[in-house]
């Protein structure tokens, strides 16, 4: 979790290529967040409510 202005913005992180987030899915389900951030090995992009971070570039968030 990361807070942003006042808000809580969850992270998932996934190393392998299986970048599947159930969790996260739940997560969002269940206390709606404004968006999420998953962090693995595919370029930048957002769908979903989910912003996907390259592990490269996670300095930026």
């Amino acid at each position: 979790m990361i807070q942003r202005d006042g808000k809580l913005i969850p992270l998932e992180v996934k190393s392998a290529d299986n970048t599947k987030a159930k969790s996260l899915k739940v997560y969002m389900e269940t206390y709606h967040p404004s968006y999420a951030v998953k962090i693995s090995a595919k370029n930048f992009g957002f769908a979903d409510g989910k912003k996907t971070v390259p592990l490269y570039a996670v300095f930026c968030i």
